[in-house]
């Protein structure tokens, strides 16, 4: 009789187990068909917040219900990821050391999409079934673990005042913009967001010692305090960026993830005693309602683009019941931030999600329907920037060095002196200028700005249509005369490859340049 039992029970759970897989997988191709529609921003982002969704509910849903040593159940799960990690990594480089060595002394040829299909095996049938293997019972009782004496060292003596030192080089950071009254830069928010993220793990971590170590439960009772004020200089940080240029999904996971912190913060600071499986609840629910529905990320950013953009043409007389009014005489500054606004709409969604647009619009009419070329540029003080390349065609033809003497290959990058026939060469980055000396004496100092904004300009003017970043080597040309009392020669230079950008000011900076320099000794 108690072996029918269990044999029922065995078989009704087996067929649970069936149908859950069987929902699984309908779940995972009905999703495939209903929101991976392209390879697009909105649908490559809710891939992977759906995953992150699932990772951190399989975190926790096994142990709602349960009150003691969720910390342990997860560093279970993470020592299982460990030694999958290690396993799976030995295996795949043993195989291909083995095939590698049969592949150089025999000469079998191996192709190289051997190894890459050795990785998706390895990666996605031996780790994963190891992984899962390895995953600890949901009723698995920790009663009687405890954390190594290594990981305590780790925990208390090294990462503890690691994000202690962090904090106070913010703080300090806090007390400069205090007394300059210089609002925050762009980067403090990424800088505090994952420095933050970091410290909730640490928090988290440290829970089960908190009784027994005193620096540990010092850590937690005061650093949830500490940091609300790098939190609050952190959204002061964003609101500068979102004030000026609206909200972007980039924006809004920043302010919704640095929300979730402080609510976290502040849950370490009132709940006695924790239940740390709150923490992977709350942001697992925060990640989808971050990608789902009509206060995801997509929808408010699009709404905030919306109203920057109703606000710029209206600012410019440019609206009217709804309608767009031509007028080119707006400032260049404004013409930018409405192209960059279409910009995003174009990389990140669609046209038609502008709603002051004709539904037919695209970008070729741009100039017909505002009175000015689509020209955008991007919010970053880097991204302003327009940068340039140029190379030759002929790079591996022979070069005609008739009516000269020496050949010298140079770059930006090596600032080496260099002698030739008594001449002594050598580049200066911060100068961007090749500096020719002689028994100590300068009789060269050429700036290649010169050259490189003669080259930039020839090639702007060309049609958009033309192939504006190879040329020949004579158009990449430039000869100098020397003539002193010291030495005459004459020099020619040509470039092989250059890099390099325009600043907001329209100024030329070289990032780096490679030229072949001939020199005639007359």
């Amino acid at each position: 009789m108690y072996w029918v039992t269990n044999r029922e029970v065995f078989e009704k759970k087996k067929i649970i187990s069936i149908l859950l897989y069987s929902i699984g997988a309908g779940i995972l191709i009905l999703y495939y068909f209903v929101f991976i529609k392209n390879y697009g921003m909105v649908s490559m982002s809710r891939y992977l917040a759906t995953m992150l969704f699932l990772i951190l509910a399989s975190l926790y849903i096994p142990r709602i219900g349960k009150k003691n040593d969720y910390e342990y159940y997860v560093m279970d799960i993470w020592s299982s990821f460990a030694l999958t990690f290690v396993y799976s990594f030995v295996l795949y480089f043993g195989i291909v050391g083995i095939f590698f060595t049969i592949d150089q002394l025999f000469d079998v040829n191996i192709k190289g999409e051997f190894y890459y299909y050795m990785f998706l095996i390895i990666s996605l049938i031996f780790a994963v079934s190891l992984f899962l293997s390895k995953l600890p019972s949901a009723d698995e009782e920790y009663h009687m673990t405890e954390y190594t004496k290594s990981l305590k060292i780790l925990l208390v003596y090294i990462v503890i005042p690691l994000v202690t030192v962090y904090t106070v080089i913010l703080y300090v950071y806090f007390g400069k913009i205090l007394i300059t009254k210089e609002w925050p830069r762009g980067l403090v928010s990424h800088l505090v967001l994952w420095y933050s993220t970091l410290s909730v793990g640490v928090i988290f971590l440290i829970t089960p010692i908190l009784e027994e170590n005193k620096v540990a439960k010092l850590f937690k009772v005061l650093f949830p305090k500490i940091i609300l004020p790098v939190l609050f200089m952190m959204f002061m940080s964003i609101y500068q960026r979102i004030a000026q240029y609206g909200i972007t999904e980039n924006r809004y996971y920043v302010v919704v993830l640095g929300l979730w912190i402080l609510g976290v913060m502040l849950y370490f600071s009132f709940k006695k005693p924790l239940r740390n499986i709150v923490i992977p609840i709350s942001l697992s629910f925060i990640i989808f309602s971050s990608v789902y529905g009509p206060i995801s990320s997509f929808a408010i950013s699009k709404f905030s683009q919306n109203k920057r953009l109703e606000s710029l043409l209206a600012r410019n007389n440019m609206l009217s019941n709804g309608e767009i009014i031509r007028n080119s005489e707006i400032t260049l500054e404004d013409k930018r931030q409405i192209s960059n606004i279409i910009s995003y709409f174009h990389s990140n969604h669609k046209l038609k999600d502008i709603k002051v647009l004709p539904k037919d619009f695209d970008l070729d009419k741009m100039e017909t329907l505002m009175g000015f070329k689509y020209e955008p540029y991007y919010s970053f003080p880097y991204e302003q920037n327009r940068y340039f390349y140029y190379g030759t065609h002929n790079a591996e033809d022979a070069v005609d060095i008739k009516g000269y003497d020496y050949y010298v290959h140079m770059n930006s990058w090596n600032e080496n002196k260099r002698e030739v026939a008594g001449l002594i060469l050598q580049y200066d980055r911060l100068k961007n200028a090749l500096i020719i000396s002689k028994d100590d004496r300068i009789i060269l100092e050429q700036d290649m700005i010169e050259f490189v904004k003669d080259i930039y300009e020839k090639q702007e003017a060309k049609a958009t249509d033309e192939n504006n970043n190879m040329m020949n080597y004579e158009d990449m040309s430039y000869g100098v005369a020397v003539r002193s009392d010291v030495e005459n020669i004459d020099i020619k230079f040509i470039f092989n490859e250059i890099n390099g950008r325009v600043d907001e000011n329209n100024n030329i900076v070289i990032q780096s340049i490679d030229f072949i320099l001939l020199i005639s000794n007359k």
